[in-house]
């Protein structure tokens, strides 16, 4: 008799950032938005692009490409803003990471995903997750924790304040329209 089979898979949300393939536990993605006007917060950092409206909280974003030292995000037809939820002690906070395109919903097994590798004191690969291997292709498992809790972003979570899981329904009906279109 056969034992049973004991391994367990994951689901990411995969995404591109250049020429390489990032994921994200889908578990953190709230939802993804086309590219939409980004308003710049004077005297952040060069990757906190601004904040962008989702159902009339403003959402800081993030390029992370510049944040990984990757070049800019150019926009085009394909470029999305993946909203995340961020948890930080017993709080819940929302960004936007924006990215070159979002690929797919992607399964992986657990045996397929390696620890990051050690690469030395100088290189910080702490908000890597893993190293998953699919289709002959490795894609880097990012930890939304980790990518999203530098001192920058969290002064600017804060300065922002947390935004609620679901906007107040006078101020949701008033933007949905208007922003959407």
């Amino acid at each position: 008799m056969a034992a049973p089979d004991q391994s367990q898979s994951q689901r990411f949300l995969t995404l591109t950032l250049g020429q390489e393939i990032f994921a994200i536990d889908i578990f953190s993605v709230r939802e993804i938005l086309d590219y939409a006007e980004i308003t710049r917060i004077p005297q952040t950092p060069e990757f906190m692009r601004g904040v962008v409206n989702v159902r009339g909280s403003a959402v800081p974003v993030v390029d992370l490409r510049m944040k990984f030292g990757l070049g800019q995000v150019e926009r085009t037809l394909n470029t999305r803003i993946v909203i995340v939820e961020i948890r930080r002690d017993d709080a819940v906070s929302v960004m936007g990471a924006l990215a070159d395109s979002v690929k797919e919903v992607l399964e992986l097994e657990t045996d397929r995903i390696d620890p990051p590798p050690r690469m030395g004191a100088a290189v910080r690969t702490d908000f890597i997750r893993g190293i998953g291997k699919h289709a002959e292709r490795f894609i880097l498992i990012l930890d939304v924790d980790k990518v999203f809790s530098s001192d920058e972003i969290q002064d600017m979570s804060q300065l922002l304040g947390d935004v609620p899981p679901a906007g107040n329904a006078s101020a949701q009906a008033a933007s949905d329209e208007d922003f959407f279109r």
